[in-house]
C-alpha cells in the first residue's frame, strides 16, 4: 500500500525517538502488504480498529496512529501521530 504521508511519522519520532524503531516497522508492513480488508488489517495488526471513521493503530507502548485507509484505491493516509494521553481527549475525532 502507499503511505502518505510519512513526514508526519517522521515528525513524531523526532520529538519521540522512543517510537522510531515500532512506526518504522509498522511503515514497513503497510508499504509491502496490500490490505483487501479491515479483516485483513486486523489480522495483521491486532491492536487496530475502527473509531470514529479511522484506523487507529496502537504502535507500541507510547502512541497512537490514526490513519484513512482506502482498501481499493491502496492508499493509507496517516492523520495523526499521539502519544495515548493526546489521543483520550479526542481533539483529533471529526466534529
Amino acid at each position: 500500500m502507499r503511505v502518505i504521508t510519512w513526514k508526519r511519522i517522521q515528525d513524531y519520532c523526532n520529538d519521540h525517538p522512543e517510537s522510531r524503531a515500532a512506526l518504522t516497522a509498522w511503515y514497513k508492513i503497510v508499504k509491502e502488504t496490500n490490505f483487501q480488508t479491515y479483516t485483513e488489517l486486523k489480522g495483521t495488526f491486532k491492536q487496530v480498529d475502527y473509531v470514529s471513521g479511522f484506523y487507529v493503530f496502537n504502535i507500541g507502548r507510547s502512541c497512537r496512529l490514526i490513519a484513512a485507509v482506502k482498501f481499493r484505491a491502496k492508499l493509507v493516509y496517516v492523520r495523526h501521530v499521539l502519544m495515548h494521553a493526546e489521543y483520550d481527549k479526542g481533539k483529533w475525532k471529526p466534529k
